[in-house]
């Protein structure tokens, strides 16, 4: 390859990563982390030519009034799942209290599990405050949900919250490496999944990410699924399977979003 080619192709490398970077600008700017509440039927407007999805679409609002959307970062599923069941404890206060005390003791746990202490530390900090923050116990309904609404959407404790979740599902990995090895595609180790898929921050998630954190945090989620198979109707799945569900997500290829039942 002589100079000139070089050059072009380092080139067309900057102006990507220059393209790209102003494309996550965008979205950062004009996208929310965390969307109010709007009408499930909303999505309509994004499929208007699409008779499958609008079909979905139309069935989905029989069980669903309203969503929220979540910014398409890579951590949506993580946000979402945490925006969710975070609202669902405000509205229950003995799942609150259980909840707190488990989230407390995790950290210790991923110590022994051989993570660093000092690298815990302040995600755990600021998980643990925006959970004494929307306490339901000390303050009304409304100004909590505000409270909560407020936190998701500042960067710093958002993603705080979004880190320490990572964590907590990469150490579910590890714990129980013998039995998520079987989910896992390709040729990585548990070890390699868990550095390179589950800790970094806007890697997107899969149902290995979503089954480890159900379980590590004892919740049940019930996931939507909104693709391009046969039929009609939109798929559900619940995590762990059998389980309860507190949370409830739409999954469109590449994205989560929050959903609200009828």
């Amino acid at each position: 390859m002589d100079t000139v080619e070089a050059n072009d192709n380092v080139n067309r490398d900057d102006l990507i990563m220059k393209q790209q970077r102003e494309i996550e600008k965008e979205i950062s700017e004009t996208t929310p982390l965390v969307s109010e509440k709007v009408l499930v039927t909303t999505l309509q407007s994004e499929y208007t030519s699409d008779t499958v999805f609008l079909s979905k679409i139309q069935d989905l609002s029989k069980k669903y009034t309203f969503m929220r959307r979540t910014r398409p970062d890579g951590n949506c599923f993580f946000r979402a799942f945490a925006y969710a069941y975070i609202e669902h404890l405000i509205s229950d206060k003995e799942d609150y209290v259980k909840f707190v005390k488990l989230a407390e003791e995790s950290k210790e746990k991923l110590v022994k599990l051989g993570f660093p202490s000092f690298t815990l530390e302040d995600f755990h900090e600021t998980f643990m405050e925006v959970l004494k923050r929307v306490d339901p116990t000390t303050a009304g309904s409304e100004q909590v949900h505000g409270e909560l609404h407020k936190l998701f959407n500042e960067q710093g404790y958002s993603d705080y919250v979004v880190v320490y979740l990572r964590l907590l599902t990469s150490g579910k990995l590890q714990e129980e490496a013998d039995f998520y090895q079987n989910f896992i595609e390709g040729n990585y180790t548990i070890e390699e999944f868990r550095h390179q898929e589950v800790e970094p921050m806007y890697k997107e998630s899969d149902h290995i990410h979503i089954i480890a954190l159900c379980t590590a945090l004892e919740v049940g989620v019930r996931v939507e699924y909104m693709d391009r198979g046969e039929g009609g109707s939109v798929k559900a799945h619940d995590f762990p399977e059998g389980a309860d569900p507190k949370v409830f997500l739409i999954y469109r290829p590449g994205h989560y979003d929050i959903l609200y039942p009828n």
